[in-house]
């Protein structure tokens, strides 16, 4: 079954936000040191991502081109209203919780990185669940710690990670037929590279040290496959 992982990574981001909203009356001090540690965890995570890159013009140039994209669309702000819209569907409107920074903090942190991508190609590719089923398991541990903070937000970010991973892994069961190996491999490589570098700037957010419009440089997930091509070529 194509989509076994991703449904078992799902399965599991869900668990650990229903046990989450269980814990929600921790005191403040101890959920903001949780948030510190997982912060710094995610900047580590990102860097390591960032670190695989083999080309960084190729990098820098799809966060160039991603970021003009994004803030000429105002995609952030499209995501902010778009998680407001969802959680007024789940939560009444005189709630102090965060939606849309929950909803939007989970989907990046689950959905960008190399594990959810080569993840969710080796469940299209080869039928292998291993990576996402272990992904899932992160997952669900990071969600318990997200929904205690960041509230229900967290557990929208469901939806996404089911469509995302779900598609890229039904794509994935024909994407040999439309590109080389070896073009596939590299561009994982820059895709990781790219990503990385939005998950340290989701850590450098979760820790307050500055705040960076992540939703608006999302586009160079898709410019740095525009990017790698025209590079392939040369």
């Amino acid at each position: 079954m194509v989509l076994f992982g991703t449904l078992v990574n799902g399965a599991l981001i869900l668990i650990g936000c229903i046990l989450g909203l269980f814990f929600t009356k921790i005191p403040e001090r101890y959920k903001e040191t949780v948030m510190h540690g997982i912060g710094l965890a995610v900047v580590l995570i990102g860097l390591q991502m960032a670190f695989a890159g083999d080309q960084i013009i190729i990098v820098l140039l799809s966060l160039l081109s991603g970021a003009i994209i994004g803030e000429f669309i105002h995609l952030e702000e499209g995501l902010n209203r778009l998680g407001f819209w969802i959680g007024s569907k789940f939560t009444n409107k005189d709630s102090d919780t965060s939606i849309a920074q929950g909803f939007i903090t989970a989907t990046l942190i689950f959905c960008i990185g190399a594990m959810a991508i080569i993840g969710a190609l080796d469940s299209g590719i080869r039928g292998d669940h291993g990576i996402l089923i272990t992904k899932g398991v992160i997952d669900g541990f990071t969600a318990l710690v997200l929904t205690t903070t960041l509230g229900f937000g967290v557990i929208l970010s469901v939806i996404p990670v089911l469509f995302y991973q779900g598609a890229l892994a039904l794509v994935a069961t024909q994407i040999e037929r439309w590109l080389p190996e070896e073009f596939l491999n590299g561009l994982i490589v820059e895709v990781t590279a790219v990503g990385g570098l939005l998950i340290v700037a989701i850590g450098l957010n979760l820790l307050k040290i500055t705040k960076i419009r992540i939703g608006n440089l999302l586009p160079a997930i898709l410019t740095v496959g525009v990017i790698y091509y025209i590079y392939s070529l040369f």
